[in-house]
């Protein structure tokens, strides 16, 4: 599965990724570990920082 950062990102490497599926994000730094989360939790993230 892929992951991704934000084009906003840039070369960074400090940086929170998401899987292509919206099912998991981790670390930029640290890509050996992941967190699984509901694709609601994610929208409702997103949704939050977009305002």
């Amino acid at each position: 599965m892929e992951w991704r950062k934000s084009s906003r990102s840039g070369n960074a490497t400090n940086c929170v990724e998401f899987r292509q599926d919206l099912t998991a994000v981790r670390d930029s730094k640290r890509p050996g570990v992941s967190l699984p989360v509901s694709r609601d939790a994610v929208r409702e993230l997103i949704t939050k920082l977009a305002r």
